[in-house]
């Protein structure tokens, strides 16, 4: 355990540098003779700078892959034509050397982007355009890492010609952007932007900077900073984040209602988003020169604005620093004709799963969460995409609940990275819950982290690459938890230098620490155990079972009031402690219905953070119906809410409105439709519903084998599942009872089973086993229908 963590971070990094370049790109990068470029100055702090290169074309290869790295983001455009909206990440892949903590040096890698650029080039004279924008910054929150210099790296081989950044490109800070504003706030390390029109280089228009025909001759040439691999951005890692979807622009809802074109009369005018979004705005206008237009949403948490200052005649204007909010707000002065307002959409990927069930609470909770979900991701999962956009792994866990039902590979590429990022900044072998630049310990988060987010996403992925990586953390992590004479762990506070002994929110003086951090080290203990048997550790695998066999009885002894767990009976009666302790299996089974009548169905202490759990523990017990009325009692007033398209931080309300760890998502795909992989990579998965009042359920899961679709429809006395499911999986399909005696089953037309014996056998079909509550068959790929009649 005296192994030195920043070291074997590097060490670690490099081997996943070398293993994942060739995933993403034809061939690996090859940065000879590329320069890192800016101006002479190295910064400043929210700087824009544009670049400008000229090149002969001779002969088209098939591809042109380039490789683009930049401290912090970048656009770029070929030939009149714009190639990537906002690529690049904040940075922090990985660490690069010693972390400085006193003198608040980190040293940090670098990510580097690949872009097929072969279908913008032409034979003959090219032009490329990147637009640079460098935050300068850093936050207490920790989600990237400042160089402490501006920076553009880029590397292509056209044929035999080869194109890098040095100092033949030429570079020009833009005008049009002040960068002498304040920061948005304290939190953020992106910047509001405002814009002078009347000091800009003819953005978004023929003639713009970025275009083919555009004069530079008075522009300086690029001022070169370093070769690929010094100081400050030292090693380059691949992005494997798949880049952002752009949406392109698009009609706010309410296009038709504001009439365009029309002349302002000075007043907010409120455009209206289809839901909750990361979006850019977007205007056209005719106006005089001089005229401010001020931007922002109706997010009371929203910092991110953006300030238009006008020139004289009709003119067109973008922000690049994305905001949010389900109303876009334009305070455009009195008598400026307005043309066109719009937004762009990029997004992380899409959101395939979905819900349907005839109860309209359900599905709109439903759609509210993927909303929440989707805009709590971006350049990594957020806690809220407003006030801080911070990497806390806790709320991550609760996104991985319910991420795999709902986002596509890109989804699963983002926590991968949090994976990665999280693990090479943990220090001394603490498992920091806020990353990657701030290791700040939460115990039940970094615990919460290492059961309910590494190991959910190798079952998921198959990932063994990865999980290989970081478990010498976890293992690092769970060991120095030293045990007690009475069988439990010591309970972990202020242990680090960075610590905060937090569980949840919710109601005040509620919540019961100690058996929840027993509870969530047991989980991270069995979760570990998982890992250490599929990596050959056996060793690991009998002391993670040996703890674990101590841990259950004295949990017991310890906590157990005749009806519910807690450290003091006479004031904890916690529903969060409760559900845990039943979700991690440290519960007795036996008090299951106890916990669930004395503290799950009366006590609502928990915030949305735990909320999911308590819902969890209560199908756990088999209680669906009681789970779905809680759910329904919990989130019914932002359900009503039609002005809301995303999920609170707080109950009934509060906190940010768009907060990520709302997973009830998880329940409604887990245990009411009843959707779960039980091995690796989805290879096998069952379908066991518990649908307690619904009589229709339609849902799509896009797993690492392809979507599954499932249609079912409950009749009085029958029960049909149509099943669409990819290839290499096997489906285990459960007819379930519902306390009635299944009578004969139809798979594909043919019977297959009747008055409890096996009929006819399907090519592809065979049955499985028999309990009180489902009838179950083995599916291989492809389409089923499954129709069973009851008696």
């Amino acid at each position: 355990m005296n192994l030195n963590t920043n070291k074997r971070g590097i060490v670690f990094f490099l081997a996943f540098l070398f293993t994942t370049s060739v995933t993403f790109a034809t061939t690996p990068p090859n940065w000879q003779n590329a320069q890192w470029i800016w101006q002479q100055e190295d910064g400043p702090s929210n700087t824009w700078m544009s670049f400008r290169k000229t090149i002969t074309v001779e002969e088209l290869p098939e591809i042109v892959e380039a490789h683009i790295a930049v401290d912090s983001k970048f656009w770029l455009w070929i030939n009149d034509e714009m190639v990537i909206f906002e690529g690049g990440l904040s940075r922090g892949p990985s660490q690069a050397g010693d972390w400085n903590r006193k003198e608040k040096i980190t040293p940090t890698n670098s990510w580097y982007e690949t872009v097929n650029i072969q279908p913008y080039l032409k034979k003959g004279e090219n032009t490329i355009a990147i637009l640079v924008w460098y935050w300068g910054r850093e936050t207490h929150k920790g989600t990237h890492i400042d160089s402490g210099k501006g920076g553009l790296l880029f590397s292509a081989q056209i044929g035999d010609q080869k194109l890098v950044s040095n100092g033949s490109w030429k570079a020009k800070q833009h005008p049009g952007y002040d960068n002498t504003i304040a920061p948005a706030s304290k939190s953020l390390v992106q910047y509001s932007v405002k814009f002078d029109a009347q000091k800009a280089m003819n953005d978004w228009s023929e003639n713009a900077w970025y275009t083919s025909n555009f004069d530079d001759s008075n522009w300086q040439k690029a001022t070169e900073k370093g070769k690929a691999g010094v100081a400050p951005w030292y090693n380059l890692e691949p992005n494997i984040v798949p880049q952002l979807i752009n949406h392109g622009l698009n009609n706010y809802t309410n296009h038709n209602d504001l009439q365009f074109p029309f002349i302002s009369k000075g007043q907010v005018i409120k455009c209206k988003l289809p839901f909750n979004k990361q979006i850019t705005p977007y205007l056209e206008v005719e106006a005089k020169a001089g005229d401010t237009i001020f931007v922002t949403t109706d997010n009371r948490l929203n910092k991110i604005t953006a300030t238009y200052i006008t020139k004289s005649g009709t003119q067109k204007f973008e922000s690049f620093s994305w905001m949010n909010g389900n109303e876009i707000r334009y305070t455009i002065p009195k008598g400026v004709k307005v043309k066109a307002l719009k937004y762009r959409w990029m997004s992380v990927g899409e959101m395939v799963g979905k819900f349907e069930v005839e109860d309209p609470f359900y599905n709109r909770l439903w759609w509210m969460g993927n909303n929440t979900l989707f805009v709590c991701a971006r350049d990594n999962f957020m806690d809220c995409p407003d006030r801080e956009r911070a990497l806390w792994i806790g709320d991550v866990a609760d996104q991985t609940g319910y991420l795999f039902y709902s986002m596509d590979n890109a989804g699963r590429q983002l926590l991968k990275k949090a994976i990665l990022q999280t693990m090479s900044f943990s220090q001394d072998g603490v498992i920091g819950a806020l990353g990657p630049l701030r290791v700040r310990e939460l115990v039940a988060q970094s615990l919460q982290f290492i059961a309910q987010g590494i190991w959910p996403y190798y079952l998921n992925t198959g990932d063994k690459e990865t999980l290989q990586k970081v478990y010498p953390f976890v293992y690092e992590y769970l060991a120095l938890f030293p045990m007690q004479e009475n069988g439990l762990p010591k309970y972990r506070i202020r242990q680090s230098p960075d610590a905060w002994d937090w569980v949840d929110w919710g109601v005040k003086k509620t919540a019961d620490k100690e058996p929840i951090q027993m509870a969530f080290y047991y989980l991270a203990l069995n979760k570990a155990k998982e890992m250490a048997e599929v990596l050959g550790k056996e060793t690991h695998a009998k002391w993670y079972e040996k703890r674990m066999k101590t841990m259950k009885p004295a949990f017991e002894k310890a906590y157990w009031k005749d009806g519910f767990y807690s450290s003091n009976k006479d004031k904890l009666k916690d529903d969060r402690a409760n559900a845990i302790a039943i979700v991690s299996g440290i519960a007795n089974p036996k008090f299951h219905n106890q916990i669930v009548d004395n503290v799950l169905i009366p006590n609502r202490f928990s915030s949305p953070h735990f909320e999911w759990l308590a819902e969890e523990a209560m199908c756990i017990a088999n209680r669906h119906k009681a789970s779905l009325e809680r759910m329904k009692d919990q989130y019914q007033s932002q359900v009503d809410k039609k002005s809301m398209s995303t999920l609170y931080e707080m109950f009934p309300r509060g906190g940010s409105y768009n907060h990520a760890w709302n997973g009830s998502n998880k329940i409604l795909s887990k245990y009411i439709a009843g959707v779960a992989p039980t091995k690796v990579a989805w290879s096998e998965f069952q379908i066991l519903p518990n649908l307690v009042h619904f009589k229709q359920l339609k849902k799509v899961i896009p797993t690492v084998k392809g979507n599954i679709i499932i249609d079912l429809e409950v009749k009085d006395n029958a029960y049909q599942l149509e099943l669409i499911s990819p290839e290499n999986t096997t489906a285990i399909i459960g007819i379930p009872k519902t306390d009635k005696s299944i009578t004969e089953v139809f798979a594909n037309g043919k019977l297959i089973w009747k008055k409890g014996r096996k009929k006819k056998s399907v090519k592809g079909l065979i049955f499985d086993s028999e309990n009180k509550d489902f009838l179950k068959f083995k599916a291989q790929s492809g389409t089923w229908k499954i129709d069973a009649s009851y008696k």
